[in-house]
């Protein structure tokens, strides 16, 4: 349509076609290019699309106020998503700095695995050799690793991240122990660990800044004590095999972490898309075709996303210096660990550029720009439904082809997997404007706030989808991932088969010796909180001078007192001086060859060593009179079968080798009992192990996988927050003068501020409703496939929860800026 003539007419561009209409004024704000259009040429090819991104790079630049707020909310959009694709890249080396740290401070494990007869298997004393003892506990949940070290000679190896030994009384520290030992919260560990700090331990060798761990001195320590010894540090650590039950695991924690990550940086490349198109709508009116706006338009995305990359990477760097002192679920990094695979990093410096440019095109495909304004502020086309279910249909297509031909959980390619939960999660995202505008269609009526939200969503409804696909993604992602750790969840839990009613906590050392197991019951039964202490020494015994099937008969022998071997057999009766051969209770082939090495009235050899090394027998004579009894599983889960033993019968100090333990009740009213404990038990001998008594056990790959999940979603979450943000804050300077003009004819804030939370909610609770649908179809898929079960079929609510209290808290924040927008000045029009 041709405006009529008037004394107004603004003339054509002179490089217009001629039939091209004569102009008028646009209605467009003050964000049209305040310089001069340099001539346009018709056409296209590699210089006419240089030229126009080139002046769409300049329309971004100097675009005055209004262009320069666009740029930066693409920047800072696109930055944010930048910096946490950055910190993603960083993990497989985080990854491998910290396995080849843990390696460099391992010392001894080629002697301990290697074959016997392998050069090198043992190790000799030398000046240049040290023994190693472990001397881990464990303080309020949290883990201290530690190491006793007693030197051979004057040259002995140093770990890595010291510059000298500490002498006996001495420990060395790393900077989070110290930390903790210094604090009012670490007053019971540093009563455990009583020696003078003479030293940090470096950060090579450390796993992460936050690591507990400590080498003290000792002149006691041998390998007879349950030292090992060493000429060196470095050699690899021993790893078990990765269960293949994983591999789908961690892909779908991949796909639900990144995926929400690649459509917020697509979201934030349309910030400010209206204002954009009308600016481009005064491009056609001095004589741009559809094709050249087009390509402006990529230059200003293009430039928007390239200083969003520089955003991203200022944002990253300055994130590592911190990284040290953030402690997300138990993980930290240091910043020389934060380096992004070179591969990884170029593809997501190509790909975000590239995918902004691609966004904004197809975004002006739906978008009809003419000389006298944008047909988008019309009512738009009602959106087909039939394309957006191709890419989820393809998604449930390509899994269920998955779970038809293999055994996903061992062996299968992780690949189709990962582009099968995309397209699902993907496909949620296409489908959320669809149904956010479906919806809307038909509300109307309601209170006033209601009717303005319900009104601004049926003009313009894709706006208000896009800001929410993110967190909807994420919260599919997130319900689908519980389900299936819900299902595999028995496949990384362990049934210990302890029993915590008959003991807490287990002191075990890796040799026997009578006068370690009469002090662990003393100082144990002395200690504050412990109420109950059963000691024991154990061994093994052969059958001397034979040899049944080219094996010698061999049983186990327990020595303690009667409390103790009524924990592990049922006895008629008991007194010091009493012996037990001890049966299981439905494993005759073991009886059997039980009866065979403890025969009433028969000797038995003590020394175990004798048959292989020609060392003198120990013999020791069962008396005759000693009874058979059942077997009942100890505190440990175990069931002693063999021989069992009072002191008064057997000495425990005749044992060649074994090791001692106490199982141990506490007090639950008694605060820090199992503190206490550790402590006695590090007074006795620092290299006793101290085990909590528990039921299950997680795989701790399992539950590193876990903990990752949680920091990835973490900073997912909040990355989804900033994206609502940023985008609720886009949306209301949009409509500034609106709401001014709205606020001038007399309309109360409050029914503003309503109207603003109605119409972030309504496409969040759809969203969600999405999510939770498209969340347990991909779960109950993936779940098919490993040949699983729902473990929970309410596993969305805490997720669905979360999704709201996101929302919430974003409308809250989004209020100081919609009572400023909504001033009188915003009526002022330039």
């Amino acid at each position: 349509m041709t405006p009529p003539d008037g004394p107004g007419e603004t003339p054509a561009h002179p490089s217009a076609p001629p039939d091209t209409p004569p102009s008028a004024p646009p209605a467009v704000s003050s964000s049209a290019p305040p310089a001069p259009l340099p001539p346009v040429a018709a056409g296209g090819g590699p210089r006419a699309w240089g030229r126009d991104l080139r002046l769409g790079v300049r329309f971004a630049v100097t675009g005055g106020r209004e262009g320069w707020t666009r740029t930066a909310l693409v920047a800072l959009g696109v930055g944010l998503g930048v910096a946490l694709l950055f910190i993603a890249s960083s993990v497989p080396h985080l990854i491998d700095e910290r396995a080849r740290r843990a390696d460099a401070r391992f010392a001894g494990t080629h002697a301990l695995f290697a074959p016997a007869d392998a050069p090198g298997a043992t190790v000799g004393r030398s000046d240049t050799t040290l023994v190693l003892g472990d001397a881990t506990t464990e303080y309020r949940g949290d883990t201290v690793n530690g190491r006793l070290l007693r030197p051979d000679g004057a040259r002995p190896p140093l770990p890595p991240g010291l510059s000298r030994l500490p002498g006996p009384g001495e420990i060395m520290v790393s900077p989070a122990l110290r930390a903790l030992l210094d604090s009012p919260r670490g007053e019971l560990l540093k009563e455990r660990l009583d020696r003078r700090i003479v030293g940090t331990i470096g950060a090579a060798g450390l796993v992460d800044p936050g690591e507990l761990y400590y080498y003290a001195g000792s002149d006691t320590l041998t390998e007879a004590t349950g030292g090992w010894r060493a000429d060196g540090f470095g050699a690899p650590s021993p790893d078990d095999p990765a269960d293949p039950l994983l591999v789908p695991l961690i892909t779908l924690v991949c796909v639900v972490l990144l995926v929400p990550v690649a459509i917020f940086i697509a979201t934030a490349v349309r910030f400010g898309g209206e204002r954009r198109d009308r600016g481009l709508a005064a491009l056609r009116l001095v004589g741009a075709d559809i094709r050249m706006t087009r390509r402006i338009a990529a230059g200003e995305a293009l430039f928007g996303s390239g200083l969003g990359l520089l955003t991203g990477l200022g944002l990253f760097l300055a994130a590592r210096p911190l990284a040290g002192g953030v402690r997300l679920w138990g993980v930290s990094a240091f910043p020389g660990d934060l380096v992004p695979a070179p591969a990884l990093a170029a593809l997501i410096v190509v790909a975000v550029p590239v995918a902004a440019v691609v966004v904004t095109l197809v975004a002006l495909r739906s978008v009809t720009i003419e000389p006298l304004g944008v047909v988008r502020e019309s009512l738009a086309p009602r959106r087909r439904l039939w394309w957006r279910l191709l890419m989820p249909a393809a998604g449930v297509g390509l899994l269920q082809l998955i779970g038809s031909v293999g055994d996903v959980g061992h062996g299968a390619d992780p690949y189709p997997l990962a582009l099968g939960a995309t397209l699902m999660l993907v496909g949620l995202a296409t489908l959320l404007p669809w149904l956010v505008e479906a919806v809307v269609r038909g509300l109307s009526r309601g209170p006033v706030p209601w009717q303005l939200a319900t009104r601004r969503l049926q003009l313009d409804s894709g706006s208000a989808a896009r800001a929410v696909g993110g967190i909807t993604v994420a919260v599919a992602g997130a319900i689908a991932l519980q389900m299936v750790f819900g299902g595999m969840h028995a496949e990384f839990v362990e049934v210990t088969g302890r029993n915590p009613t008959r003991a807490d906590i287990s002191v075990r050392a890796d040799y026997s010796s009578a006068g370690l197991t009469r002090r662990m019951a003393e100082d144990f039964r002395s200690t504050e909180g412990v109420t109950r202490v059963i000691a024991t020494a154990e061994d093994y015994v052969i059958r001397p001078g034979a040899v049944s099937e080219g094996v010698q008969p061999t049983t186990s022998v327990t020595v303690g007192d009667c409390a103790t071997l009524r924990e592990l057999a049922r006895l008629p009766s008991c007194a010091d001086g009493d012996t037990f051969v001890s049966h299981l209770p439905h494993d005759k082939e073991q009886n059997d060859w039980t009866d065979r090495t403890a025969r009433p009235g028969k000797p038995v050899d003590l020394n175990t060593s004798s048959v292989n090394d020609g060392s003198k027998p120990v013999l020791w004579t069962l008396p005759a009179s000693t009874p058979t009894v059942e077997a009942r599983k100890d505190s440990l889960g175990r069931e002693a079968h063999g021989i069992l033993a009072t002191p008064g019968a057997l000495d425990p100090g005749r044992l060649a080798v074994g090791s001692t333990g106490a199982a141990l009740r506490l007090d639950p009213g008694v605060p820090d009992a199992e503190e206490h404990l550790r402590n006695a038990a590090a007074r006795i001998d620092p290299t006793l192990r101290v085990t909590t008594f528990r039921s299950v056990e997680r795989d701790k790959r399992y539950a590193s996988l876990q903990t990752g999940l949680l920091a990835g979603g973490t900073a997912t979450m909040a990355l989804i927050a900033a994206s609502l943000l940023i985008s609720q804050i886009e949306q209301l300077r949009e409509r500034r003068r609106a709401l001014s003009v709205l606020v001038a004819l007399g309309t109360p804030r409050s029914t503003l501020a309503w109207s603003v939370l109605w119409q972030t909610a309504v496409p969040v609770v759809l969203g969600t409703a999405l999510a939770i649908a498209g969340g347990l179809t991909l779960g109950a898929l993936i779940l098919d496939m490993l040949g699983k079960p729902l473990a929970d079929g309410w596993v969305f609510l805490p997720f669905a929860g979360t999704g709201m209290a996101v929302v919430t808290l974003v409308t809250l924040v989004s209020m100081p800026p919609l009572w400023r927008m909504m001033r009188p000045d915003g009526l002022r029009s330039e």
